[in-house]
């Protein structure tokens, strides 16, 4: 048997009240963990739930599941962190070598996770993000402020990526060692991107299908939201926009 390419996959799931889609993305995850270890691509995985001070049963649901199978684990908010301190908290919490962000609303086929970790690995990217081929069918409003904020990114950081905030995004875990997230919302997936870049790490991204959520209520296009993430991205810019590599330069 061949060497798998990777030791470890972390994949964690931020989650505020998701009861109605825990089971299935847990169980989702762990059957791609589980074809990713037998196709020798990883040697081993654990699935991680960044639970947000939810008020409905996703806590209780998380201990089950974790009592169930050891490589389950559950990361609990005593108080609301939103998604910048879901995403922080599952990031620190992550042990694999590479790690695995995304919703619990399951928004693209998990098997898609296979082409993104050889993508990794033949390309020797820091990180892979997958951009939606049609994201329409969540909606006209939700499109054209998708549109209006990746357009802001790439003029506030010069970061020409497509899709920015779309929650499908695997990275190496040393790409830690100098990225240092600060955003407490949803800010933080274009956070991410442009500090990454700016320490010179490889982005590289595919397009997947993409499916909307059924279940439940996104609040990413609220206007409390959006203006929280442009009160974020105003007043982190200077600060990324400063960032240089180090003279080593990215692996």
């Amino acid at each position: 048997m061949r060497r798998a390419g990777f030791e470890k996959l972390s994949v964690f799931f931020p989650m505020w009240n998701e009861e109605g889609y825990i089971e299935r993305a847990v169980e989702a995850a762990r059957e791609e963990c589980n074809e990713l270890v037998a196709s020798g691509d990883i040697a081993d995985w654990e699935i991680i739930v960044v639970d947000d001070a939810s008020t409905d049963d996703t806590p209780d649901i998380a201990r089950r599941l974790a009592a169930e199978d050891p490589r389950v684990r559950l990361v609990s908010h005593p108080t609301n962190r939103k998604l910048g301190g879901s995403m922080k908290s599952g990031f620190a919490a992550a042990t694999g070598d590479i790690v695995l962000y995304t919703d619990a609303d399951l928004p693209f086929d998990m098997h898609e996770v296979h082409r993104a970790v050889r993508l990794m690995r033949y390309y020797e990217a820091d990180i892979v993000s997958a951009w939606r081929f049609d994201r329409t069918g969540e909606g006209y409003v939700r499109t054209v402020y998708s549109a209006f904020y990746n357009l802001l990114v790439r003029v506030l950081f010069g970061l020409r990526l497509r899709d920015v905030n779309f929650a499908f995004k695997l990275c190496r875990r040393r790409i830690f060692d100098d990225v240092v997230l600060r955003s407490e919302g949803s800010f933080i997936d274009a956070e991410l991107m442009a500090r990454a870049v700016r320490h010179g790490y490889r982005v590289i991204q595919f397009g997947v299908d993409y499916f909307p959520r059924t279940r439940g209520v996104s609040t990413l296009s609220s206007p409390r939201v959006i203006l929280g993430i442009l009160r974020e991205a105003f007043s982190l810019r200077r600060e990324i926009r400063r960032i240089r590599p180090r003279a080593t330069g990215a692996a």
